[in-house]
């Protein structure tokens, strides 16, 4: 069983001020939570040592840089497949950009981004025909909020 790393309130601050933005300068965030940048930096590599954050990454709005349709399709599947071979099954089309399996109806949900409904009509007959598939819903995305 895995136990959760024991991170204080400066901690948790520090990972706020990641999530907004992760190359918020260590000196901006030592001002923020009260702290040098000396003990800010040994607390983000401490929190990287323990898997608390695990990498540092870019979100992309496609919206502004191409045309092109995000969706999300609901698997449903007709046997009783285990998670490895859901994510095996899905993760094989490139336009796949992310798969949850779920415990309830549907099995899997797959995040899928194409160049138009044409494309999505391929993709979505592509994940119908390489499993067994008893029923797929698509849902097309018109705007997309993340929490910080």
């Amino acid at each position: 069983m895995t136990t959760g790393a024991s991170l204080d309130e400066i901690d948790h601050r520090i990972l706020d001020l990641l999530r907004e933005n992760a190359r918020r300068p260590l000196r901006e965030i030592a001002g923020e939570v009260g702290l040098t940048t000396a003990p800010v930096q040994r607390r983000i590599a401490r929190m990287e040592k323990l898997g608390v954050i695990e990498r540092y990454t870019v979100q992309v709005n496609h919206g502004r840089i191409a045309s092109g349709i995000e969706a999300v399709t609901e698997l449903r599947f007709a046997d009783d497949l285990d998670l490895a071979q859901i994510m095996e099954f899905t993760a094989q089309i490139p336009e796949v950009e992310e798969i949850l399996t779920l415990a309830g109806d549907p099995d899997a949900l797959v995040r899928i981004r194409v160049d138009g409904v044409e494309h999505l009509r391929q993709v979505v007959s592509r994940l119908r025909a390489g499993g067994p598939i008893a029923g797929t819903k698509t849902l097309v995305l018109l705007e997309r909020w993340t929490r910080p």
